[in-house]
């Protein structure tokens, strides 16, 4: 059960969450660091794709999320790398083929995912119900 506290200063906080325990650095909620980590326009795009497909090569990730440029997928498939949440596999063929997929630290980000998809559905419904009115 999900206990929220009315704090003068700062609207809501979930004591399962711990309260407001910054960690190390008191400037950086581990809210807001997990946000870091998959937030962006297209972080959570390739991560769903990777999620249900993996693993894919880069052109099947470009062709799949349509809008998004070469120089662009790079950039996010470098950060979701380097914060561990996907694996880039360099083959030694010729030409190299490379793939990506989700590694095992990055699969505990899944129940998120799916816990956000469900809040945004719900959300959208919420909304699109309130236009109407």
């Amino acid at each position: 059960m999900v206990r929220l506290q009315i704090h003068p200063r700062l609207s809501l906080i979930n004591k399962n969450f711990g309260g407001l325990n910054m960690g190390k650095d008191s400037s950086k909620c581990p809210i807001d660091t997990t946000l870091d980590s998959i937030c962006g326009k297209w972080k959570t795009s390739i991560l769903l794709h990777l999620t249900y497909e993996e693993p894919l090569r880069f052109s099947d990730l470009q062709k799949r999320i349509s809008d998004i440029t070469q120089r662009m997928l790079t950039l996010q498939l470098r950060e979701l790398e380097k914060n561990d949440i996907i694996e880039r596999h360099v083959y030694p063929e010729v030409p190299p083929r490379v793939e990506y997929s989700i590694s095992e630290y990055g699969k505990t980000l899944i129940p998120i995912l799916a816990a956000m998809r469900e809040w945004g559905e719900n959300h959208r419904k919420r909304m699109q119900q309130k236009e109407s009115n």
